[in-house]
């Protein structure tokens, strides 16, 4: 796994976590999807697991070179660096254009679905009833979730930490959506809009040299929930892949044929055509996180009538297969290249 890589594929590998952060930030979509398809999932899996006592020990001991090559520090490091450039960047162009532009963005995301549906079942052969019952399992629990009523936010310090490691299996297992997970345990808004804000905001004030939050409880408090619901993720992204990597070694196929079927269930969580439910307060008027903006509390879908708007949104769903088919041809390059 420790292959040398360009200085191309370094930033090809940026962009993959700029593609998997702003991923895990869509309800309904998957960064695990991105890995999957885009080539590299098997050794972000493999590298994860590396987070392991021996790894442990040989930070403790000051062997950080050593412990830097052991967990394939270079690929996680780019990778990771990716995903927080996205959560300050694309993320944020991600929110404004699913405020103006919702019906395109959902239906690229649905096509990028479809396609990776085809590419993760196009060379899968071991269908039998062991994997026709995995596959029948994936897309029940998938439809299932889509339905689900959110439950109300709850800012508990334990409860954070269990969202952390909720939520981060989406990066792990493709077709399991973090971030709309978060949704149903009414903390979306809390750990993906208002911490996050929270935090960019506070380094602004730093480059600027006002340190005038430590004053603000309210912040202090936004702060710390975000900080234990990353230590939440750090665990909930160890402890999955060393059960993932378990149980694609002794149990590849039927792992395989479940993603496919959890991926066909969350199809409906992506479905273009819905209208946004937004929370209301008591008195009926519209309830706003801590930047102004309504707070979703889910969807309502429909079968869309034929006009030019959803001509255009079928074309942004080809767009979003083709998409996945790229990513694919640049996986099947990148693997050739390191086999």
């Amino acid at each position: 796994m420790q292959s040398t890589r360009t200085f191309t594929d370094k930033v090809f590998l940026v962009l993959k976590g700029l593609g998997m952060g702003a991923a895990n930030k869509v309800p309904g979509v998957s960064g695990g999807v991105v890995a999957f398809v885009a080539g590299f999932y098997e050794e972000f899996i493999y590298s994860l697991q590396k987070v392991n006592r021996k790894a442990f020990k040989l930070l403790i001991n000051g062997r950080f070179k050593s412990f830097f090559q052991y967990i394939n520090g270079r690929f996680l490091s780019l990778l990771f660096l990716g995903m927080i450039i996205s959560y300050f960047s694309v993320s944020k162009l991600l929110d404004y254009l699913i405020i103006h532009y919702e019906l395109y963005v959902w239906s690229v995301f649905f096509g990028m679905i479809i396609g990776s549906i085809y590419y993760i079942s196009k060379d899968f052969k071991d269908w039998n009833y062991k994997t026709y019952l995995s596959l029948a399992i994936g897309i029940i629990l998938g439809v299932s979730i889509s339905f689900l009523d959110p439950a109300k936010e709850n800012d508990n310090l334990w409860f954070v930490f269990f969202c952390g490691m909720i939520s981060v299996s989406g990066m792990t297992l493709p077709g399991f959506s973090g971030s709309f997970i978060l949704i149903l345990l009414g903390n979306y808004v809390l750990l993906l809009v208002d911490s996050v804000n929270a935090l960019y905001d506070t380094f602004i004030e730093i480059i600027k040299g006002d340190f005038g939050f430590v004053d603000n409880s309210e912040r202090l408090r936004m702060l710390k929930v975000l900080a234990v619901f990353t230590l939440g993720s750090i665990a909930g992204l160890v402890t999955f892949s060393h059960v993932l990597n378990y149980i694609l070694k002794h149990y590849k196929s039927i792992t395989i044929a479940s993603i496919i079927g959890f991926i066909v269930g969350s199809l409906g969580v992506v479905w273009p055509w819905k209208k946004t439910i937004f929370k209301l307060n008591q008195n009926g008027t519209f309830a706003l996180d801590s930047s102004g903006e309504k707070i979703i509390e889910n969807y309502q879908r429909y079968m869309p009538e034929w006009n030019s708007e959803t001509g255009f949104a079928i074309g942004f769903v080809i767009m979003g297969i083709l998409i996945v088919l790229a990513l694919e041809i640049y996986g099947q390059k990148t693997r050739k290249r390191y086999a």
